[in-house]
């Protein structure tokens, strides 16, 4: 027999959209659905939002989603940025704020920033912490969601081990879930603009390379939670160049923003971005040629996944096609025709909100999955009584 939780999903997916679907498509009795969807009405899990066409009778009401009972507060960590949203649970923000920050100023520091700024976002739309059912936040390196911690990351000095879940659940008694960033950006842009697609890949190039890959809605992390570090194949043994990993020859020391920053006398990779868009030849031709570079890689990746979508994301993804063109010449020339006839090599829909969102999706996954739905009914009921 269906629980709540499962029910609830049959609405989620659009399967069922009224009590009588929902009694023709699960053979539950009449009174069991009821009994179902009200405990869902009454928890602010569903709303009635209008009536379906009849057959002959009473028009029958539509079930839906009730989004905005419920809110996630998440955050966006990067290298050099710090972005947090007050959602709600169709990963739609409500509002947003965003600082030039760098991460490497070590976890308290940027955890309480971001504690505070979850404060500022409530008070500004004048929402009660008691409608936060989740919190979401991503970050630059590997993490482990059962605990909530940092495996490893190379540009987060003082990160590694530290207790994240615990530091925002000490404010926030709501379900924490850390992510890695650029998982989060591909299940954003899967969410956004790709739900039709049964693989995804979205390669982050900023300071660093980081990738995601989404296989049939999720998001794939490998046994040790370090699926998509491509950034760290290495290319060239004789090369002495120094990743931040400790190796040379290593994709991101070849084609990742800082070094082609490095190589053009420059900081940051929004300084390349800044020169592309000058129409620096130089920087062209060296965006270029860090694509073809990471093309080399991803041709693999295209052959092993055979995905429908290569989005790139991050600040070379604002450099235009520069960047693009040169992934695209590697892949198309290095993979199998019949691997990419149908594959779309595109830059981020979503630009610098796809973590954001991606991360509101994390969350309401898991605040709307039927185990949690029905943890939290039990917790109620238990309540009432």
């Amino acid at each position: 027999m269906l629980t709540a939780g499962q029910v609830l999903q049959l609405i989620r997916d659009r399967t069922c959209r009224t009590r009588k679907e929902l009694i023709e498509v699960t053979g539950l009795s009449r009174s069991t659905v009821t009994d179902r969807v009200d405990r869902l009405i009454e928890a602010g899990y569903i709303h009635e939002s209008g009536v379906a066409t009849s057959g002959g009778g009473r028009p029958p009401s539509v079930l839906d989603i009730d989004a905005t009972s419920r809110l996630a507060l998440v955050a966006d960590l990067g290298a050099s940025h710090a972005r947090v949203a007050l959602t709600d649970l169709a990963a739609r923000p409500m509002a947003e704020e965003h600082i030039e920050m760098r991460i490497a100023r070590g976890p308290e520091a940027v955890l309480t920033w971001v504690r505070q700024a979850f404060r500022r976002l409530l008070d500004r739309t004048g929402r009660p912490a008691g409608q936060v059912c989740g919190i979401g936040l991503n970050l630059p390196g590997s993490v482990d969601h059962a605990s909530g911690r940092m495996i490893r990351s190379f540009l987060m000095p003082g990160w590694d081990d530290h207790p994240i879940s615990e530091a925002l659940r000490a404010e926030f008694e709501v379900p924490v879930l850390v992510e890695n960033d650029a998982n989060a950006m591909a299940l954003g842009e899967w969410w956004s603009s790709w739900r039709g697609c049964a693989s995804l890949v979205l390669v982050k190039v900023s300071t660093g390379i980081g990738t995601g890959i989404v296989l049939d809605g999720r998001v794939y992390r490998g046994v040790e939670e370090a699926a998509g570090n491509l950034g760290h194949v290495r290319l060239s043994e004789s090369d002495d160049r120094v990743c931040t990993c400790g190796s040379r020859g290593c994709v991101a020391s070849l084609a990742s923003g800082h070094a082609i920053a490095t190589d053009l006398g420059r900081d940051t990779s929004r300084d390349v971005v800044r020169l592309v868009h000058s129409g620096d030849p130089a920087a062209i031709a060296r965006v270029q040629e860090g694509g073809r570079t990471l093309g080399v890689v991803l041709a693999t990746a295209v052959s092993l996944l055979n995905p429908g979508v290569l989005v790139l994301a991050g600040d070379m993804a604002e450099t235009g096609e520069h960047y693009l063109t040169g992934i695209r010449e590697s892949v198309y020339r290095r993979s199998l025709p019949y691997t990419t006839r149908n594959l779309d090599i595109v830059t981020s829909s979503l630009g610098d909100r796809a973590g954001i969102v991606g991360t509101a999706v994390i969350v309401m996954e898991h605040v709307l999955s039927p185990r949690a739905v029905d943890a939290a009914l039990a917790a109620r009921s238990g309540a009432v009584t």
